[in-house]
């Protein structure tokens, strides 16, 4: 049963399977409940399955990896491709098989549930800091369209809100002035929740060693450090840092053909929240070694590095380059199980 291939479509309730024991050809077809589909496996001999990356895979690739089955995970998007005609669970279980079959497209690492919790966290938080923002702009807005200007900036803002209110009591109505102390309530609730996420996250951190190390590197703080660990899964999965920062669209798109290159903007492929951490964490540590090297301190070989490429050419491109450089420095740091050193690019020179 190990030349089988179990091609499955996940679904809330209703989950079509397609089994194939010879490439190209499936040899039986079945549509199953939740309930139905749990019991299945029971009955089947070990083998290898294979799946979309999708909504509820990774606990059902934990769920049979525990059976004793090998699962893969293929991103959906490579799936897409190979359907042919119309969107059917069927079309899509024979487009998995087919790209299943493609040996240049690599799996989804499998993520734990400590991970899955972690990125939860992430997510909820983001969705936090979005609504914070949009009830920052409404208040803006409502009191601008009444001739209030108020002052740059989130926390300069919602702190001289209520003096502001004081000041033009005369010019707001009252319903307006009600409707924005209500939003500002609002914003302070939310912001009181963004912290107690960001104290978990720092609970976190402290309590896996991957993520203690991956804090050593410049530019990399809770957010980031957590995000990585929890989005990457298995850093054995990739060959180099190179791979890393190309799975993360910090490397650039290319375009060639023939005896000419051409390199251009960077990929933007991966999750963009973990890629926007990288770059904004990127953005800090530039500005630490700008800092350190007016005050005429020794600067790392990192630190070194990022200066010069933002005398080459524009801050933000430098800040990219640095993201990149980061995302291998965390690969070596977290593959090597080794402590991060910003002149270990000298030591390697010198020996």
């Amino acid at each position: 049963m190990r030349n089988v291939t179990i091609a499955v479509d996940t679904a809330k309730n209703v989950f079509e399977v397609a089994i194939s024991a010879a490439a190209g050809r499936i040899s039986e077809r079945r549509r199953m409940t939740r309930h139905q589909f749990e019991r299945f496996w029971s009955t089947r001999e070990r083998c290898r399955v294979v799946m979309e990356g999708c909504s509820g895979s990774h606990y059902w690739a934990r769920l049979l990896i525990g059976l004793g089955f090998e699962v893969k995970l293929i991103p959906p998007h490579y799936v897409t491709p190979y359907r042919r005609r119309n969107k059917t669970d069927r079309a899509d279980c024979e487009a998995i098989l087919e790209a299943d079959r493609c040996a240049g497209i690599h799996g989804i690492t499998v993520k734990s549930e400590a991970q899955q919790a972690i990125m939860a966290l992430h997510r909820v938080r983001s969705q936090w800091m979005a609504t914070r923002t949009a009830r920052i702009n409404a208040m803006r807005g409502l009191l601008r369209e009444l001739g209030v200007a108020c002052a740059l900036g989130a926390e300069r803002f919602l702190t001289d809100l209520h003096p502001v209110l004081e000041r033009n009591r005369e010019r707001l109505p009252e319903r307006i002035r009600r409707m924005v102390a209500l939003l500002w309530e609002e914003v302070r609730e939310l912001e009181g929740r963004i912290r107690s996420v960001e104290e978990e996250l720092e609970r976190v951190a402290k309590e896996e060693p991957v993520i203690r190390t991956l804090l050593q590197v410049p530019g990399i703080g809770v957010l980031t450090a957590t995000a990585l660990y929890a989005s990457v899964g298995d850093i054995h999965d990739f060959k180099s840092g190179r791979h890393l920062a190309s799975w993360l669209g910090l490397t650039p798109r290319e375009k060639s053909s023939g005896e000419r290159r051409r390199l251009g903007r960077i990929t933007k492929q991966g999750d963009p929240y973990l890629r926007t951490l990288l770059i904004h964490g990127a953005r800090s540590a530039l500005l630490a070694a700008e800092r350190a090297r007016r005050a005429g301190r020794k600067l790392t070989h990192l630190q070194a590095w990022a200066l010069e490429r933002a005398g080459e050419g524009h801050t933000n491109r430098a800040a990219v380059a640095l993201a990149n450089k980061l995302a291998r420095i965390a690969w070596a740091v977290w593959r090597h199980e080794r402590s991060f050193d910003g002149d270990h690019a000298l030591q390697l020179a010198a020996a």
